[in-house]
């Protein structure tokens, strides 16, 4: 028996199939939060999505963090996470910035926030993958690189030490996303 449709309709069939079949591998867990995960955008006045982050940002630099700012959290967020990593990196993702209970009215970090334990607006730093609290700019051993900003509004305040490592924040921050947001940018060293 072959099959019923046949030429150009049978490959669209065959294509509509197929992302019914993966639409459900990226829907959001039915444990986060009733209603869905609603969309933030993040922009950094230092580079746009998917552009050169500045040498300034990165370990052949200041090593400092870039200026942040993102878009009105929505209602009920209590706190808000960051967190950039590099899933470019030979050993698997490798964790830049860990940053968590911001106040949920915030939006916006200036550059260069310092490396401190908790930050003078009750933010906390959390551990990144050079094993130190703050944030560790792009380092690639080779290539081109991306680097994801990420941040989450989240419906409650997290009950995480200082120095938590982004599992820790992941594991703690499930089924509280209310939104969430991501800025990409990219570096090859010099």
């Amino acid at each position: 028996m072959g099959w019923p449709v046949a030429g150009p309709l049978r490959i669209f069939v065959l294509a509509l199939l197929w992302l019914l079949a993966g639409a459900g591998a990226n829907a959001p867990c039915a444990e986060e939060v009733e209603g869905g995960i609603g969309t933030m955008q993040i922009q950094s006045s230092a580079f746009n999505e998917g552009d050169t982050i500045p040498t300034k940002h990165t370990c052949e630099g200041e090593d400092v963090s870039p200026q942040l700012s993102w878009s009105a959290p929505p209602e009920g967020t209590k706190s808000l996470a960051l967190v950039c990593d590099d899933p470019d990196a030979p050993v698997g993702t490798w964790v830049h910035w860990v940053l968590y209970n911001l106040p949920g009215d915030t939006t916006s970090l200036p550059e260069n926030i310092p490396p401190d334990e908790t930050l003078d607006n009750g933010g906390v730093h959390g551990t990144t993958d050079f094993g130190r609290i703050g944030y560790g700019g792009p380092a690639p051993p080779s290539g081109t690189h991306r680097y994801y900003f990420k941040i989450y509004a989240l419906d409650s305040m997290l009950d995480l030490a200082p120095g938590a490592t982004k599992a820790q924040l992941e594991k703690a921050m499930k089924g509280h996303i209310l939104a969430e947001g991501q800025l990409m940018g990219k570096y090859k060293r010099r």
